[in-house]
Order: structure tokens, then sequence, then C-alpha cells
């Protein structure tokens, strides 16, 4: 099952919003249906967004083929709905590039596509072996966010590596922080890894640090959402306090992300716009209230992880050894 596909004239993604519980798929036929499903977070995830960005595009397309002015106020859109992860602009752009031939940006959004699944398995490859070669025959790895399937389209990113280590009987186990608010390691990586039968564990966002200063854990493996020039990288709130904690634990602090995450035009985190997501999701869970009427909330998406504390990034092309002098550019 693919976390988002073009089936019959339309947009089917896995809703990640229903899950653990349910997985449904929906069909977005409208770019006001794409728009909405990436903005409740129903496909996020920064490949899969940028095959939604495309696909996107190829929408507008079919919706506004005889209306220009609509058609270029709907990739404007699609390519704004959540402003911090670069590879839903770079998606919608490369198919709008082909407009107005509707055919043609169809076919770039499933080149898109194809690219997102080839790289996992490259990913995969080489962020196995950089991990036996930095923590030895069996690692257990501390993940935070999602970065399976569910953030790509079919493998996965960071879980791609910690699949393929599973795989080499190389693996120790696995500890999910269950990253908050939204609790997608919770609820998203740990449906993964129990799918996929690989050993795991759950652990308080707060808890990781600790965990690594006991020895618990022997790396520290995470996606990015966009990865600057610099060597910043920028990933689910939360990235930035694991990265602390592996420095001071002297552990490995490893980014796996496609080279389509990679934006040499943005100099440094510092130049990122940062989605702030509204208190709802911070005062509340699942229209349950957990904090006290009017309490107010600041939410970051993502945060920054300056590139000191990043030991190496692994795309499907490279591998950058940021600990070593290594350039992203």
């Amino acid at each position: 099952m693919r976390t988002i596909d073009w089936v019959d004239g339309a947009i089917v993604i896995v809703d990640q919003t229903a899950l653990p519980g349910q997985a449904v798929l929906v069909r977005l036929s409208t770019v006001e249906d794409l728009v909405d499903a990436v903005r409740r977070l129903a496909v996020r995830g920064a490949p899969a967004l940028g095959v939604a960005g495309a696909m996107g595009v190829a929408l507008a397309a079919r919706q506004h083929s005889a209306d220009g002015e609509a058609l270029a106020h709907a990739v404007r859109v699609i390519a704004t709905a959540r402003p911090t992860a670069v590879n839903l602009a770079r998606g919608a752009q490369r198919a709008a590039a082909l407009l107005p031939d509707a055919e043609a940006a169809l076919a770039e959004a499933l080149r898109v596509r194809d690219e997102e699944i080839a790289s996992a398995e490259a990913m995969a490859r080489l962020g196995a072996d950089l991990v036996t070669e930095l923590c030895g025959e069996r690692a257990t790895l501390l993940t935070h966010c999602n970065t399976g399937a569910l953030a790509t389209v079919t493998g996965g990113t960071a879980l791609a590596v910690v699949f393929e280590l599973h795989r080499r009987a190389a693996l120790g186990g696995v500890v999910a922080s269950e990253t908050r608010p939204l609790l997608q390691g919770a609820r998203l990586t740990a449906w993964e890894l129990g799918n996929a039968g690989v050993p795991f564990r759950l652990a308080v966002d707060s808890a990781g640090p600790f965990l690594m200063a006991r020895g618990q854990v022997d790396a520290v493996i995470l996606g990015a959402d966009r990865i600057c020039a610099n060597g910043d990288v920028i990933n689910k709130v939360g990235s930035y306090a694991h990265a602390l904690g592996a420095r001071a634990a002297g552990i490995p602090f490893i980014c796996v992300a496609p080279e389509s995450t990679v934006d040499l035009a943005t100099p440094s985190g510092d130049a990122v716009e940062i989605e702030d997501r509204g208190a709802a999701e911070v005062v509340a869970f699942g229209g349950v209230p957990v904090a006290p009427a009017g309490a107010a909330a600041v939410n970051p998406a993502f945060d920054v992880t300056p590139h000191p504390l990043v030991t190496a990034i692994v795309t499907d092309r490279r591998v950058v050894r940021l600990d070593r002098g290594d350039q992203v550019r």
C-alpha cells in the first residue's frame, strides 16, 4: 500500500489522522481536497509532501484547464499550504514548470513519485552501512516523529535504515519517542515498526537524553523537512533536544533524507519560516481538553538543529560527514 498515489484521475492517500485505529484510503479529486489534506496532516512527511505538491498541480491543471489565472492561483496555494518543508513547494514547482500541458505535468508528478520510491531503497543501504560503521554490529537507535513509508511513498527515510538493519540482524532495538503534540511517533512509527516485526519501546520525548546518558541508545536517527546549505537540519520539534542529548552522551546524531530535501538556496536554519500550528493541538488531544480553559500555548511544528550537532547526513546519493568537515553544498 502506497502512502500517496495517482489512481484514475485523482490522488489517493492513506489518511494518517485515522491511524493507528484504521487504515483509511481517501480520494482527493480537487485542489481544495488536497490542500485540506496537507493542512490537517492527513498526508505529511517531506517526501510525501513533495509528491503531493506535484500531483496537486496535475489536479489543478485538469480542474482549471480553461482559466490560466485560476490555475496559477491554485499552484501558489498548493506550494504554500505548509511553509517549512521544502519538498511541497519543490514538487509543485517541478510539475508547474510544464504547464499548461496537463499531461506533461502529470508525467512529471509521477516521476517525482518514482524518484522518492527509489531514493528510499538507496538511503536504507547507505544509512545501514553508516550506522554499522559508527556503532558496531548491533545498534539500538532512537527515532523521532515518523520517517517510514507513511512519510514517503514506500520504504521511508530514517525508518528505511532501521528496517534494513533489522533485515541484516544488526539492530538491537528501537526507542521511539512519542513526538508531541500529535504523537506521530506513538501513533505512526509504532504502527509501522509493529507491522514490520521490529522490536521497539515507546518513550516520552523528554526521556530521550536521559536514556542516551544511561547508555541505552547507541545513536539517534531521524529525518528532515529541510536541510540547509550549511547543514542545519529542520525537523519535527524535539529534534534539537535529542541532538543536545546525543552530543552530551557522545553518540552519533544522524539525519536521513532524500536529496530533494536538501535546500542549497537556504543558507541556514535562521532563514527558515517555522510553522506554528496554534494552541488547539497543545491544549487538547483528540478533541478532549488537557489544559484549563483559555490557556495560551506556543506550538512550533519544527525546530532547527545546528549543523555542529549533526554527525552525518545520509541522502539517496551520498553520506555527508559533518563531523569530519564535509560540506552539504
